[in-house]
């Protein structure tokens, strides 16, 4: 049993509501969930004698979901392409290819989660390379940490290096192989992952949709409507389809299970399919900036007629951070390009229930709430000088956040927990 000090921060819902306790306190489990919350004064004598953490004026909120992210492409921040195809040609697939070797998948894994860790993720959706170890590898380093996971194999038999190509055979048996051993385990849950329709045949997509009619709860992560090459790409390999969306509803890939990666230029019309499947749509932001795809718009996903449900990720290695502060800073700026001015309160509500939701995991993660997990992150209002210069002038919790948003990075993460035990602190500098 644990006591963790500090200011406590909830995000209720989408509205912007939340809970803020400054002098909070939150008691973790020996079964890593919270038992306990609310004012320190208030704490329960029974939970006197637990060990305390004591975080001062730091924020305490439930640590970050990373709902798109790439783990064999840890590596590759920054690595310069023309657009995304090029991108994908010159630096994923070779680093990609790499991940046949179980050896490599497995130390990748390691730092691949440590990195997340370091920035205050504590759960991602996440995608592997096509082969089997490798999600293998990374469903085993999860485990151990006792994380939260979604991930799959990726899927793809065509316009692909061979060594990363799918059969017929082999793409369906080791999916089922994978979903069996991992899913509903410890904290894991997988996903039927067709990198995207350019890389899959309709026999593989067609594939993709009886995985996902067999396979109960599995979600579905893809790509969607990310870069204006790739649409050119995709409209000349299903000429016959209306758009993009279209392609994937044809082959029931278009549910409230699905998990679409981008929506940079979506239609009317797709926005409304999208909506009456309650399918989700991904915004990453610092990718999507990185490689010149366009602007994504909350306020066409928010038309009250058909409002589409979207969360928020990093898109490592198209990202450019790991961090959810800075991916959050760079939503708040794509936002304001487009017309709409989002608030910080409303950012962190999707870094955190929000993505919890799209994950169908609201029910374990995403909030500071009584028998949930205690999957926390720790924010240090004055971690840099820049930071501690700004914290002076806030006057509410809406400063803080957004001070945090535009001007915080992993140095701002205090300390990470996950499942009540303490899995990153930073040393003072």
């Amino acid at each position: 049993m644990h006591v963790i000090r500090g200011q406590l921060v909830n995000f209720t819902d989408s509205t912007g509501q939340y809970w803020h306790e400054e002098r909070g306190a939150l008691v973790a489990g020996s079964d890593g969930r919270i038992l306990w919350l609310g004012p320190f004064d208030l704490m329960p004598r029974s939970y006197e004698s637990a060990a305390v953490s004591d975080y001062g004026e730091c924020l305490i909120l439930p640590g970050f979901i990373d709902a798109h992210v790439h783990f064999p492409q840890y590596r590759l921040l920054a690595a310069p392409g023309k657009d995304l195809l090029d991108w994908l040609r010159r630096f994923t697939f070779p680093e990609e290819a790499r991940y046949s070797d179980p050896a490599y998948g497995a130390a990748t894994a390691s730092v691949f989660i440590d990195r997340l860790f370091q920035h205050g993720t504590t759960a991602a959706s996440a995608y592997c390379s096509v082969h089997k170890v490798c999600a293998d590898a990374l469903f085993a380093e999860a485990e151990r940490r006792n994380m939260s996971l979604v991930t799959g194999k990726t899927l793809m038999d065509r316009l692909a290096p061979d060594e990363l190509c799918d059969n017929a055979e082999s793409d369906m048996r080791e999916t089922v192989e994978l979903y069996k051993q991992w899913h509903g385990r410890s904290r894991l849950r997988y996903a039927v992952t067709p990198r995207f329709a350019i890389t899959s045949s309709e026999g593989q997509l067609q594939r993709c949709g009886e995985l996902m009619a067999d396979l109960p709860d599995a979600l579905l992560q893809t790509h969607l409507s990310e870069s204006p090459a790739e649409l050119a790409a995709v409209r000349a390999l299903f000429p016959n389809d209306l758009d993009y969306t279209a392609i994937y509803d044809r082959f029931g890939l278009v549910t409230d299970r699905s998990l679409f990666a981008h929506g940079v230029h979506l239609s009317e019309r797709e926005c409304q399919r999208l909506h009456e499947a309650e399918a989700s749509v991904i915004h990453c932001p610092t990718s999507n900036n990185f490689l010149g795809s366009g602007l994504m718009r909350f306020a066409q996903l928010r038309e009250q007629a058909r409002p589409v449900a979207y969360g928020i990720a990093t898109d490592v290695g198209g990202g450019t951070s790991y961090s959810m502060l800075q991916t959050l800073g760079e939503a708040y700026k794509v936002q304001m390009l487009s017309g709409y001015r989002p608030t910080a309160i409303e950012l962190f509500h999707l870094a955190t229930r929000g993505n919890a939701e799209r994950l169908k995991l609201g029910h374990e993660i995403g909030a500071l709430e009584r028998g949930k997990w205690a999957d926390l992150v720790v924010l240090d209002l004055r971690a840099t000088p820049v930071l501690a210069d700004r914290a002076d002038l806030s006057q509410s919790l809406e400063d803080m956040l957004f001070a945090l948003a535009l001007l915080g990075d992993d140095r701002a993460v205090r300390a990470t927990y996950v499942a009540g035990n303490k899995v990153h602190e930073r040393l003072s500098a």
